[in-house]
């Protein structure tokens, strides 16, 4: 059977709206990341003319491959963990980058925004849970790379991202989105400055991301279905 993607995108919608309400929040200020690794560009245009406009990949070579045959008027966040090798084309097809956990690529990112003349949004991810198998700076070493991506010019220092552990229980999962909400209050007392994106929360877990202050929530199966993993 086809998977019936705008029923299941009104779904989510819908969810995130209950979710925000639930928090007392506002459900404007939750965007939906549509995730559209190893879908195919006609499921994503399906979405796109449902009105979608804001998609997530998690390759460059994947995203390389895509924009070009897709509207101009997408705007795309580059979720997967980033090379700094792969770098550069970040920079030239997303416009918010996820992903950047290290002083290193911090630095590289902004060179090389610089010499393309361009000015990037960036997340930092953050390890919150401490799983060895999961990409992302720890909350300590978050406050120092903080300190200097506020600084950069050629960066837009958005806010922070995390994932959550596979399976884990309700409880967990409130106590690490909550955990990354709580690592970019200190960082905007500490620094007095504004991060107003928390990028945490997919298709298993996005409602209680959403409960904790999540304004991106990145979501993929239960929109389009199961992946082909060829």
């Amino acid at each position: 059977m086809k998977e019936n993607i705008t029923d299941h995108y009104n779904e989510i919608q819908q969810s995130i709206i209950t979710a925000a309400e639930k928090a007392g929040r506002n459900p404007a200020e939750v965007k939906l990341i549509a995730v559209s690794k190893n879908f195919p560009n006609e499921s994503i245009e399906k979405l796109y003319n449902y009105g979608q406009r804001l998609f997530g990949e998690n390759k460059i070579q994947e995203l390389e491959l895509k924009r070009p045959q897709l509207p101009d008027d997408i705007e795309w966040h580059f979720i997967g963990h980033l090379q700094g090798n792969k770098a550069v084309k970040a920079i030239e097809l997303a416009t918010y980058i996820h992903s950047v956990d290290s002083l290193r690529l911090l630095r590289r990112v902004d060179m090389l925004a610089g010499e393309l003349g361009k000015k990037v949004n960036i997340l930092l991810e953050i390890n919150v849970s401490g799983e060895e198998t999961k990409f992302g700076t720890d909350s300590t070493a978050a406050m120092e790379i903080a300190a200097e991506a506020i600084n950069c010019k050629n960066v837009n220092f958005c806010g922070l991202m995390t994932l959550a552990p596979w399976g884990a229980t309700d409880e967990k999962l409130h106590e690490v989105f909550g955990g990354l909400r709580k690592l970019r209050d200190k960082m905007e007392e500490t620094y007095h400055v504004s991060l107003p994106e928390l990028s945490m929360g997919m298709s298993d877990d996005y409602k209680i991301a959403v409960e904790e202050g999540a304004t991106m929530v990145r979501v993929g199966t239960a929109i389009f279905g199961k992946r082909s993993y060829l």
